[in-house]
């Protein structure tokens, strides 16, 4: 099923609300906080060109988009002290996209968050998790 992709003057990261801050920035990239985080430290490493598919960004966007993906992931380290992460894209509407912009997922992971973590990702489909 192919999803229509909204344009530019309607994208929540392309006119982001004045109430929302920029945790970070870089070049071609910024980063905020998830609105609706999993977690404390949970964050979006977004890029600045409205593209709505990750495997349509530049060479040039992903390796900007990964630098500040580091960046972020020190900041919140030094904050939060997770024990671990999940790293995450949502591409198309059946991959879970829902804000159609790409944008990388940073989620602190933190001991006992969960009964069993194992699987991590793979609980997108939650029958085929545990293995």
């Amino acid at each position: 099923m192919s999803h229509k992709t909204s344009p530019a003057s309607s994208c929540l990261f392309c006119n982001l609300p004045s109430d929302r801050e920029i945790i970070a920035t870089s070049a071609l990239s910024f980063a905020i906080f998830d609105g609706f985080p999993v977690s404390p430290g949970h964050a979006l490493i977004i890029p600045k060109r409205h593209v709505a598919n990750f495997f349509e960004l530049t060479a040039d966007e992903i390796t900007d988009l990964y630098s500040l993906l580091q960046e972020v992931k020190d900041m919140i380290e030094a904050r939060h002290h997770p024990d671990g992460w999940n790293v995450g894209v949502n591409v198309n509407h059946a991959g879970g996209q829902s804000v159609f912009h790409v944008h990388v997922h940073l989620i602190p992971r933190y001991a006992n968050d969960v009964k069993d973590p194992r699987g991590g990702v793979r609980g997108v489909i939650p029958s085929r998790q545990a293995y």
